[in-house]
């Protein structure tokens, strides 16, 4: 029998929830007995109930003697909810399906560990790969402590952010920029420089039909010039995050604190990546998107600190030796030192092209 298609079902059930079950994984469960599909779940947010049990629920008595086929290893711990394992087991579920272990140390190995001691036949790596892909983000998280970081650009064709004069709107279509809105609502949180605030005045959320989930707003401002009347300090969207450096502004941080705004504080002159990652991760941002200018993103790529890269590619020709390029900064003198990509997806968004690709470390 073939039985990967019912673990797509249960992996495409866990995709349409990316973006809103962090710090927690997607995941998809299904139950199916005899070719019927009995039940079908996802987790739909932190502290709701797990994906087998909306699954288990729905196939109701008829779970006894059943399949279940999950996307993430089942939980076995006492946290926000019961143990998943455990619910398995008393529903009389009879053979688990699962596509990627889980790499929590408070449930590797050890769901499965249950699961087999109380007879029920345990089988792995059904699409696995998908799985891994699926919850990226979440696996980085559990091993680093740190935010999974994309670098979003958006450049012609010879990769300008602007035109000479500094003509800027808009290099990519519509399309493509709807997109985007749908990557913002993906992520607990997108970080720009104090340059973008000052030029754009924008308010990094997301505008996606039907309303999205707006991102944690971080702004990197080495000394707190961000101006007091921008639309990101009081549009209530989100919360608003600005890190600093050790030459700020002591009267604009009174000013940012009282109307809420968390300033973090660093001892450099300029905010240092790696240190500005650890801190986000320490708030339970396990998500970023690098909307940021040349500099920013510059400053991302010199420190090799990202772990994907979304490129939009429009179908234009700026040209110019003065005319600004996506990633700026000090940038590589070795090509051995400039990191290495790899192509994970290529499509076509409207006139534009989407690359998504990752970085080889090591």
């Amino acid at each position: 029998m073939e039985y990967s298609k019912y673990m797509k079902v249960a992996l495409e059930a866990a995709n349409s929830t990316i973006g809103q079950t962090a710090p927690n994984p997607a995941v998809g469960a299904i139950v199916v007995k005899k070719g019927t599909v009995l039940g079908i779940g996802a987790h739909l947010k932190a502290g709701m109930p797990h994906a087998e049990v909306y699954a288990l629920e729905m196939a109701g008595e008829e779970a006894k003697g059943a399949d279940l086929f999950v996307t993430l290893e089942p939980c076995s711990h006492h946290g926000k909810t019961p143990p998943c394992a455990d619910l398995i087991i008393e529903r009389g579920i009879r053979r688990v399906f699962i596509a990627s272990m889980d790499p929590n140390p408070l449930v590797s190995g050890k769901g499965v560990e249950k699961l087999q001691q109380s007879g029920i036949k345990v089988e792995f790596g059904l699409c696995e790969q998908e799985a891994l892909d699926l919850n990226k983000v979440f696996f980085h998280t559990i091993r680093t402590g740190l935010p999974y970081v994309t670098l979003k650009t958006a450049t012609t064709l010879d990769g300008k952010i602007a035109t000479v004069s500094e003509e800027s709107k808009w290099i990519t279509g519509e399309e493509a920029r709807a997109d985007v809105q749908w990557l913002r609502h993906r992520h607990d949180a997108i970080l720009v420089g104090v340059e973008t605030i000052i030029k754009d005045n924008p308010s990094l959320t997301a505008r996606i039909p039907g309303g999205g989930r707006n991102p944690i707003r971080v702004i990197l401002d080495s000394t707190l010039r961000i101006p007091m009347e921008s639309i990101i300090l009081h549009d209530g969207a989100a919360k608003v995050i600005v890190v600093t450096g050790k030459n700020y502004n002591k009267e604009k941080l009174e000013k940012l604190t009282e109307i809420g705004v968390e300033v973090i504080q660093q001892g450099e002159p300029k905010p240092e990546i790696s240190s500005t990652l650890r801190k986000l991760g320490l708030r339970g941002i396990t998500s970023l998107l690098v909307e940021g200018g040349a500099e920013i993103q510059g400053s991302f790529l010199k420190a090799q600190a990202f772990q994907e890269v979304i490129a939009y590619l429009a179908p234009k020709l700026f040209g110019g030796s003065e005319a600004r390029t996506v990633f700026g900064g000090e940038g590589f003198s070795s090509i051995e030192d400039a990191p290495s990509l790899i192509f994970k997806k290529i499509e076509t968004i409207g006139k534009d092209i989407k690359i998504t690709a990752e970085p080889i470390w090591g």
